[in-house]
């Protein structure tokens, strides 16, 4: 007789993810506004990607590395009316802020906290549009496009977990307000089914799967981030290169396990490594990984530990539920 498995929160939570919605409060995100008649013009200096031609109410997401060309944040921008919006992972407020200022010479910015006036939720999952409609808010129709609402919200169109989604910049004030109506909707969801969610979408984060350490191209984020055609930013001439005359040698990879393993399990190529895992789940057993470019063919067969690890196509072929 088989057992039976045995539920799990955070599995169920990730199958709410997947086939209705389920929400979160990410106010530990970081939020910036960047104010002043250059702020467009200065940005598009700062990161990878093209700030001058984001329309207003629109977003790009974008890299800011340092003049050798490695990371040192993601982060989303938005072109709102009369401000530049920036979200990026917590706990970097205070070295973006010092990055940026150190750049501004005579241009007309001021770089602001958002954090203590907006609080951020986010709604994912196919049914997030619905549930935002049975709330009398709005649900703008492409990715990374910005609504205002006349109580001062913003909704973002924001796939963060690879189906559908929207992020809710809401009024320090209102936020309780607007978690009891979505709880009346859609149930919320904890850190670990997100992260789930996440990777099995194959999706890299800053500070987990790739850090300082890396060139942006390494962290399968330069099709997303990166724009060739804008012209100079800080580390612009070192990406550029790297797409002109060479390879880089470590590359993000998904990798498909026979058994659970650690996070931070070394990757084994023969008797030689070749990464190790930066982000990990089960049902299935899957992981992220930055591997060496002679270890990143799909279909290479590694050791993670115990387990056998095998390089995925990315994103991960769908999982029946």
């Amino acid at each position: 007789m088989h057992n039976a498995r045995v539920p799990d929160a955070n599995h169920e939570e990730w199958i709410t993810l997947q086939t209705t919605a389920g929400w979160r409060d990410v106010s530990d995100r970081s939020r910036l506004c960047l104010l002043g008649d250059d702020r467009a013009a200065f940005l598009h200096g700062q990161v990878t990607n093209d700030i001058k031609a984001l329309a207003e109410h629109t977003g790009c997401y974008a890299a800011i590395v340092s003049a050798k060309g490695k990371m040192e944040s993601d982060l989303f921008v938005y072109r709102l009316a009369d401000e530049l919006l920036l979200d990026f992972e917590p706990g970097l407020t205070g070295a973006v802020i010092t990055r940026l200022e150190n750049f501004i010479i005579a241009e007309d910015v001021e770089v602001a906290d958002a954090a203590p006036h907006f609080s951020q939720l986010t709604l994912q999952g196919p049914a997030a549009g619905a549930v935002l409609a049975a709330l009398g808010l709005p649900t703008p129709g492409e990715p990374l496009a910005v609504e205002k609402t006349g109580n001062e919200i913003f909704v973002i169109n924001q796939p963060r977990l690879g189906t559908c989604g929207f992020d809710l910049f809401v009024p320090v004030a209102e936020v309780d307000a607007i978690k009891a109506q979505l709880e009346v909707h859609a149930p919320e969801c904890g850190k670990a089914a997100f992260e789930k969610a996440r990777v099995l979408a194959t999706i890299p984060r800053f500070g987990v799967d790739f850090d300082e350490s890396n060139l942006a191209p390494e962290a399968g984020i330069e099709a997303r981030a990166i724009s060739y055609a804008k012209g100079c930013y800080i580390g612009q001439e070192i990406i550029a290169r790297i797409r002109t005359y060479g390879k880089v040698n470590r590359i993000l990879r998904g990798l498909r396990l026979d058994q659970p393993v650690a996070e931070g399990t070394e990757l084994m190529l023969g008797d030689k490594e070749v990464g190790q895992l930066t982000s990990v789940t089960t049902e299935p057993n899957s992981a992220l990984a930055i591997v060496h470019r002679d270890a990143a063919e799909v279909g290479t067969e590694l050791k993670a530990g115990i387990a056998n690890a095998t390089v995925a196509s990315l994103p991960f072929e769908a999982i029946a539920l």
